[in-house]
């Protein structure tokens, strides 16, 4: 074992006991936890999710037995930017007046993100607005799903993953003219926000011609088509979350095959901008270049070879606060919706903040896996036969996650 190696271990041991001591404290003095989402402070975190989502059930790592713990190296991944245009409509996220919130204009296959909070004291709509110069184009809705508004946004984010990743197949055509602008959902203009509900929705289409789409929020008792007519663009906020990408997924892979019995557990990170870079692109309402900070609407398709006779056990589990999502899993003919977590409605509540050490040493690559690490289990496949697993950063959760790989045993 080289100097290095061991000194990475010997700090990752002395912070796992220290992090033991910090969980039993924590469950004996009564103190406050503090995380951030999305720029905003959020304090006694467990108590407000809880609240939100009404579930006390506490998280369980059922994997290890108290006082057991197994060391993860990180397995190299490469990966590559491959599918049509992102539309990724964010910024603002609270929004104070109706108005276009993001607009640009594609062609052949494209995928629209909204998540947008209504922050007036008004009733309002969200709707997606579809026009062309053509004399017709056909919109095909391969894929989507919006979860009903609300106040409760970490439900809002996993149900609509859960309506994403469900395993049947959507499709829908809309049909627009020079004269007829369509929405890209009818039910758009039926679904009313009160004020402090959040819209959040993501669909895949695929245009035959050039269309522009425009994602608007306007008073409940206005005609969304006149409304466009007369609306302008709303400035973006401070975080900027908005823009067009070019290749709106992202391929995972290793040119290393996995073999459960000789290499133990391995992880990878998601979303960390260390190992997995945040996506660039362009505001199309200026031409300003942008950044997707956790690279939100991007579909992650995820293939490590496998092989072996043991299987392969999956897990994902968040580093960054509290986490509510969904994923797909396909191995042969059968797809299989998975929820992250599926016992609970959340965790990562109680994923305490990394030392400085800890994090460095999981980022070069060693990660001690114990009875405190939040998991939800993605499956157990047999590492002889290819599974894939679709994954995209879910609305109102928190990033980075590791994806871990582990013998069934």
């Amino acid at each position: 074992m080289n100097k290095g190696l061991f000194q990475k271990m010997a700090a990752l041991t002395l912070a796992l006991i220290s992090m033991a001591g910090q969980v039993y404290a924590a469950k004996n003095d009564g103190s406050t936890t503090v995380v951030r989402e999305r720029g905003t402070g959020q304090a006694n975190i467990r108590d407000r999710v809880t609240s939100i989502l009404r579930s006390t059930e506490p998280p369980r790592n059922r994997v290890f037995s108290p006082g057991t713990s197994r060391l993860m190296r990180l397995w190299p991944v490469e990966s590559y930017d491959t599918g049509g245009t992102l539309l990724f409509s964010d910024s603002p996220e609270y929004v104070k007046e109706s108005g276009i919130l993001y607009r640009d204009t594609v062609t052949g296959d494209a995928r629209v993100l909204y998540y947008h909070l209504n922050d007036t004291a008004q009733p309002k709509k969200l709707a997606v607005i579809l026009e062309t110069e053509a004399d017709l184009a056909t919109v095909s809705v391969t894929r989507g799903a919006a979860a009903a508004p609300s106040t409760d946004y970490l439900h809002v984010g996993k149900a609509t993953q859960i309506g994403y990743f469900d395993t049947r197949e959507m499709d829908e055509r809309i049909y627009v003219t020079k004269e007829r602008p369509r929405l890209l959902v009818p039910e758009m203009n039926t679904t009313v926000l009160a004020p402090g509900q959040l819209a959040y929705g993501v669909y895949d289409f695929h245009t035959n011609v050039p269309v522009r789409v425009s994602v608007i929020m306007y008073g409940a008792d206005v005609d969304p088509f006149a409304f466009l007519r007369i609306a302008r663009v709303l400035p973006r906020d401070k975080i900027a979350l908005r823009g067009t990408f070019r290749g709106m997924n992202r391929v995972i892979t290793s040119q290393k095959t996995y073999r459960p019995t000789m290499d133990g557990a391995v992880y990878f990170p998601i979303g960390d901008n260390i190992h997995d870079v945040y996506r660039r692109g362009t505001d199309a309402t200026d031409g300003s270049p942008v950044v997707n900070y956790g690279n939100y609407g991007i579909l992650y398709q995820i293939h490590i070879p496998t092989a072996g006779r043991e299987n392969t056990r999956y897990f994902l589990s968040p580093l960054g606060g509290v986490y509510a999502g969904a994923m797909r899993a396909e191995s042969g003919a059968k797809r299989t919706l998975l929820q992250t977590p599926a016992t609970r409605a959340y965790f990562g509540d109680q994923t305490l903040p990394e030392e400085p050490n800890v994090a460095q040493a999981r980022e070069e690559g060693l990660l001690f896996l114990t009875q405190y690490t939040e998991l939800s289990d993605l499956g157990s496949y047999a590492s002889a036969q290819p599974v894939q697993f679709e994954y995209s950063p879910p609305g109102a959760s928190n990033l980075p996650v590791n994806i871990i790989l582990m013998p069934e045993k």
